[in-house]
């Protein structure tokens, strides 16, 4: 799921007000340190009062907090680049009916790519739940920076697929895989599911 590059949307720029946009990010980068980087959303209540009180748009607003509560997205990213070969992993957990399979690593010369398989009895599945599906965060220690990287399926089964920079080693001997489970894209209600997949 490779990001595409970001078009400037015109030339024109009203250089009178650099010194407030500037000011802008400065408070920005102050609101990312006071909350350190976990700022919630603002209640309805202030969106309506900052709104009334600034004379802006309320959905201009939510657009505005809503992207940067999720500005980790926007981290430059590490795009997997000339495919080297695959690890087997093959390794499982199961929790409330679910099993959570590691099935193997994609190794290529600047990552690596981990694929999580979730499988479990989709007979009773309902349209909602067909088309609602929880998000993951992997988490395999402070040296590796870990992202989303894509994911589908269908009724019963789901695989998510995570890019992990810089490569995991072809031997991941002694790694843990940490995956906790969301309730959305948002990641800010987990659902109580935490999978951890120790590689012997």
């Amino acid at each position: 799921m490779k990001r595409m590059r970001y078009i400037r949307p015109t030339d024109y720029y009203d250089e009178r007000i650099s010194t407030i946009d500037e000011q802008l990010c400065h408070l920005i980068q102050k609101r990312k340190e006071l909350s350190n980087n976990d700022p919630g959303f603002p209640p309805d209540e202030c969106i309506s009062k900052w709104a009334e009180k600034f004379d802006l748009y309320e959905d201009l607003l939510r657009s505005i907090f809503g992207t940067l509560k999720i500005d980790e997205e926007f981290k430059p990213r590490v795009e997997p680049t000339n495919f080297i070969k695959h690890v087997a992993i093959l390794k499982a957990a199961e929790i409330d009916k679910h099993l959570y399979t590691l099935t193997f690593i994609r190794q290529f010369e600047n990552a690596s790519v981990v694929q999580l398989n979730v499988d479990w009895d989709g007979s009773n599945d309902s349209h909602e739940d067909i088309h609602h599906r929880h998000s993951f965060e992997m988490n395999i220690g402070e040296q590796y920076d870990c992202r989303f990287f894509g994911g589908g399926g269908s009724t019963g089964r789901y695989t998510h697929n995570f890019v992990v920079s810089p490569p995991i080693p072809d031997n991941p001997s002694g790694l843990t895989f940490n995956f906790v489970e969301y309730d959305s894209f948002f990641k800010d209600k987990p659902t109580g599911v935490e999978v951890k997949i120790y590689v012997e």
